[in-house]
């Protein structure tokens, strides 16, 4: 059996153990902890995990599942592909980055990630500009951040990301309902999440995931 492990994301120290469909196949979740923080891992048998489609999602509902399993916690993400050779790595990780993590724990405590597309329907006659001022201003009336993404497409009307507050959920739920309700004849709402804050955490560690 290989001793790699697959990282999702760094948590404050609590042993874990889920039944969930990770990345590469795996179905158990696990922590592997080093002073005050614990790593979210499962099993994975390279150090070269495919980005798939099928892998992708499921590294997002691992962090999903760690976000909301009983009761909800705070967790940093960790970008897709961090591999660690052995435990022993992934421990130098977490000592090395104790502090960064540590900071970022306490930054995001409380806050969960959504993603809101508007995508233009096909031929429909919008005013973008007009449609994407309206909705950022309520968006943002109910979030505490925000981070722009890509608009990769002429369709595609907005592309935000937003931090709320988990007790502003519902007050953010609502903006993106009336918004929906305003625009819905011209324009597809794509409201995704809750998710870790991946846009508003900073820290690189993916380049050390690879280590032997």
């Amino acid at each position: 059996m290989s001793d790699n492990l697959y990282a999702y994301g760094v948590v404050e120290n609590e042993e874990l153990e889920f039944d969930v469909d990770g990345v590469a196949g795996a179905t158990s979740a696990y922590t592997v902890s080093h002073g005050p923080l614990a790593a979210v891992v499962t099993d994975i048998d390279t150090m070269d995990p495919e980005l798939s489609d099928e892998n992708a999602r499921a590294h997002d509902d691992v962090l999903q599942t760690v976000l909301l399993d009983d009761g909800g916690r705070t967790v940093v993400p960790m970008q897709f592909g961090s591999v660690f050779k052995n435990g022993r790595a992934l421990k130098n990780v977490l000592r090395g980055g104790r502090r960064a993590f540590t900071k970022a724990l306490r930054e995001i405590d409380g806050y969960f990630e959504f993603g809101v597309k508007l995508v233009a329907d096909e031929d429909a006659s919008v005013d973008a500009d007009a449609i994407r001022a309206d909705a950022v201003e309520r968006f943002t009336t109910a979030s505490v951040n925000e981070a722009e993404n890509d608009r990769f497409s002429d369709r595609l009307v907005m592309n935000r990301s937003y931090l709320v507050d988990r007790d502003e959920r519902i007050a953010f739920d609502e903006a993106v309902d009336a918004v929906t309700d305003d625009y819905g004849d011209v324009l597809t709402v794509q409201y995704t999440g809750p998710w870790p804050p991946y846009n508003f955490v900073d820290i690189e560690i993916g380049a050390q995931g690879n280590q032997r």
